[in-house]
């Protein structure tokens, strides 16, 4: 062996030091430089390291071999590591020797900036002393331009000052009108040099100039329209028609003062003939306040209306001065004659005001008036349109299209076209006089009320002379007439006041609209359900002891008459609740934004969902009722004394008999309702199976062949009531999902009821365990009726009643399969069931 250099080797406690790492460097080190050789290991074991290179003795004889090895590695990665010093170590020099030559460059770089920004310096110094002198040229030229321009401006307005006054005083307007401009004009470029006394003089001047053109022109006007010639009409036209050019230059309140005093000047006929004192003044007569005005506007356009530029709108004017007038006179002698006002007098008053609104606002553009004032509340210039009494005019589609689905009709759609604009507030004049009727309009509300009251009154009156008639459409649906009426009528109100205020009126209204709404659905509809009357059963028996039985007691039984009766009050509760969500929403579209929200007959909505409960339950109990003798008999049965299984029992044929005779005239009569005559199916099985169900554990079938018979029943029974929504149809149609999964559900259990009964009650355990299998579902109370109906003894119904409780909890935590599971995979009944079960199908 070679000898090793003490240089090779280090003290042990410096070499652990050297090896030592924390793990977070340890983990770096692995993924950076991954290796499987043990020696790079942290957790280096040399013991471990030699027994793997030597695990034997024999081993041991080329241990130079493996030392040579290693040391020829150690020295291998000595010579590597040295490499990797000295190669960092020139990285060292080389870094040193590139910052300083970067921070020369940036020396260099900085001279030339300071260079180049003093060549800029120096180059900027130039070009301000070449062109110093030109830039006091430009200066000098700039002032000069200036100074020719006020002094030219200057000339302008004396010259024009001193021409003013001349033509001033000659009135000659035309020139005036043009000069004014210009002097006003040029006196807008001297607006900087009014602390120049001169110049503050001519302003002065100018002013005073139109201040006595404003005095002069007010006082030709006037001495022309009401001086000693005006009689004969104004003279100087001419002159008149230049001095409104002349107006158009002075200050705005000249213009203003003139046409508010033309105006007044036009309009003071008016004030004397529609006095208060006067009769023309009343409501009667309010047509020919309309009409005066007519004549008043027609006779200034041909006389004096080429006076004024059109740009004045003088006609305009007129008219709206007058409706402000009007508007303030009538609401002051309503208030003073509030008892004199009638329905009749008050629309009559309204529609001619709204004609008349709807005429000027054809006319007239509303220009003049100011976006500042306070408007009248917009009401409807058109007057009520006749609406027709019959709800299905317009029908094409749907047998009960009620009034307020089709807006399309001749007059109403005029309505709504001239109250458009209304809504979007374009025509200001609707609504500027007739908005004085809008604190009396409770006059209108209170008589429709009592119309309605009356209209309820008359249908109540039909009904006690002639019963509930009902109107039938093409498709079968029946709704009363009454309702059509009611609705129409509601039409009729809710369009004419719409056409009268969209405001608090219409909330009013609406609230009498809940109000007989209510009284429709109670004292109408409530009032004309029939009552049950007592009356022997029409059901017939199979056989004789059936026949009698059922002929022992009477039944409370419907009419086929009493009957449609329901159905007619049914249909007519569905049309009014979807007429009602219509009108509803009608009223939210015709009533003002903010007062939406006081818009609600969900109220109502809710009784005519009442209605048609009653009804349905009506007629479940009618049909459930009738069915009771039928139930009554099943319970009379010998059932101990059969002896034989035969066809099926003559309850379950009075049962059929009475289904097939009420269900047919149910379904014709809710031809239109089908989701109202699919509810009255589902509540019938729902209320009737159960009852059929408690009828079976009164009975006593202490033998098998009358479980047998029972069962037999039962599934025809079960196969009647599964086609029960067609019955007597000529149309198949297939019952509602929601119907048969109820009657599946029900009748099933019936026959698992059954076939418990019929399972031999021994074993006890296994008795047991097959009821839970059948009837998961059950509970202590069933299961002692079904042991009673077996006629077991009280010993053997303890036994099995015991097993039955202990059993409970334990089927209840395993979570056995649900029942239609078991039913669809039932273990092996006995060979009588089995055979019971073919006869069924073979019998059907």
């Amino acid at each position: 062996m070679a000898s090793i250099d003490d240089d090779d080797f280090v003290d042990e406690e410096q070499f652990l030091e050297l090896l030592s790492f924390s793990p977070e460097v340890q983990d770096a080190i692995d993924q950076v430089l991954p290796t499987s050789d043990p020696l790079d290991r942290a957790d280096f074991n040399p013991v471990e390291y030699i027994n793997t290179l030597f695990p034997t003795e024999q081993s041991l004889a080329n241990i130079d071999e493996v030392v040579n090895k290693i040391r020829f590695k150690i020295r291998r990665l000595d010579n590597e590591v040295r490499t990797v010093v000295r190669g960092q170590t020139n990285v060292g020099e080389e870094g040193r020797q590139a910052l300083e030559e970067a921070q020369k460059a940036i020396q260099d770089l900085f001279t030339k900036i300071k260079d180049i920004k003093d060549k800029a310096e120096k180059s900027e110094a130039m070009v301000k002393e070449i062109t110093r002198d030109i830039k006091q040229l430009d200066h000098a030229k700039r002032h000069l331009t200036s100074s020719i321009t006020t002094l030219n401006h200057l000339h302008m307005l004396v010259g024009g000052v001193d021409s003013l006054q001349n033509l001033t005083r000659r009135r000659q307007y035309g020139e005036v009108a043009n000069l004014l401009q210009g002097v006003l004009n040029v006196l807008e470029h001297f607006e900087k040099y009014m602390s120049i006394p001169q110049i503050k003089q001519l302003a002065d001047r100018v002013r005073e100039i139109q201040h006595e053109l404003g005095i002069q022109i007010l006082a030709d006007f006037e001495e022309a329209f009401q001086g000693a010639g005006a009689k004969y009409g104004p003279g100087n036209q001419q002159q008149l028609r230049e001095a409104c050019n002349v107006v158009d230059v002075l200050d705005p309140k000249v213009k203003r003062d003139l046409l508010t005093w033309f105006v007044k000047l036009q309009l003071s006929e008016y004030l004397v003939l529609f006095a208060d004192d006067q009769d023309v003044a009343w409501l009667d007569k309010v047509d020919r306040r309309y009409a005066w005005i007519k004549r008043t506007l027609v006779d200034f356009e041909e006389k004096f209306g080429h006076l004024f530029p059109p740009s004045w709108e003088v006609s305009e004017r007129i008219c709206v001065e007058f409706c402000q007038i009007s508007r303030k006179a009538l609401l002051q002698i309503m208030s003073k004659r509030t008892a004199e006002i009638d329905v009749k007098l008050l629309l009559f008053a309204i529609q001619r005001t709204t004609n008349f609104e709807t005429l000027i606002a054809k006319r007239f553009t509303g220009v003049t008036m100011s976006d500042t004032q306070v408007k009248p509340r917009k009401i409807s210039t058109t007057p009520a349109p006749p609406v027709s009494t019959n709800p299905f005019e317009e029908s094409s589609s749907h047998p009960t299209t009620n009034p307020f689905e089709q807006d399309n009709q001749q007059t109403e759609q005029q309505a709504m076209e001239e109250t458009k604009p209304k809504k979007e507030g374009s025509t200001p004049f609707t609504g500027i006089i007739s908005s004085c009727f809008e604190a009396h309009l409770n006059i209108y509300i209170d008589s429709q009320d009592r119309n309605l009251m009356e209209l309820i009154n008359r249908f109540m009156e039909d009904l006690r002379q002639h019963g509930t008639p009902r109107m039938e459409t093409e498709e079968g649906s029946n709704v009363l007439p009454s309702c059509a009426d009611l609705f129409v009528f509601y039409k009729k109100c809710m369009v004419q006041c719409s056409q009268l205020s969209t405001g608090q009126p219409m909330i009013d209204l609406t609230r009498t609209f809940q109000k007989y709404l209510k009284e429709y659905a109670t004292r109408v509809l409530l009032n004309s359900l029939p009552k049950l009357s007592n009356q022997n059963t029409s059901i017939s028996s199979a056989t004789g002891l059936i026949q009698s039985i059922l002929k022992e007691g009477e039944v409370t039984k419907l009419t086929e008459e009493e009957q449609c009766r329901v159905c007619s009050i049914l249909c007519t509760a569905e049309y009014c609740m979807e007429t009602t969500q219509q009108l509803e929403e009608k009223l939210k579209e015709k009533v003002d934004e903010s007062l939406v929200k006081n818009i609600d007959l969900g109220n109502q909505l809710d009784i005519f969902h009442n209605v048609i409960s009653n009804c349905i339950h009506l007629l479940v109990q009618d049909l459930e009722t009738a069915c009771e003798p039928a139930l009554s008999a099943m319970t009379k049965m010998p059932w101990s004394t059969i002896e034989a299984v035969g066809d099926q029992s003559g309850y379950i044929t009075a049962i059929t008999s009475h289904l097939k005779q009420n269900i047919p005239i149910i379904r014709d009569n809710l031809s239109s309702s089908r989701k109202y005559f699919t509810q009255f199916s589902v509540k019938f099985a729902n209320s009737f199976i159960p009852k059929f169900v408690n009828t079976l554990y009164r009975c006593r079938t202490h033998s098998t062949v009358a479980a047998e018979q029972l069962l037999l029943d039962t599934h025809s029974l079960k196969t009647v009531l599964l086609d029960l929504p067609s019955l007597g149809s000529q149309v198949a149609r297939k019952a509602p999902a929601s119907y048969t999964k109820i009657v599946v559900k029900g009748m099933t259990k019936a026959e698992m009821v059954l076939k418990v009964v019929m399972s031999p009650h021994e074993p006890p355990q296994g008795y047991v365990d097959n009821y839970i299998r059948l009837l998961n579902d059950s509970d202590v109370n069933e299961f002692q009726k079904v042991l009673e109906m077996k006629g077991l003894r009280r010993n053997d119904q303890s036994i099995l009643m015991e097993i039955y409780r202990n059993r409970i909890p334990m089927s209840a935590l395993t979570g056995e399969t649900s029942h239609s599971q078991n039913v669809s995979s039932p273990e092996p009944e006995s060979s009588r069931i089995r055979k019971l079960e073919k006869l069924i199908k073979k019998r059907l």
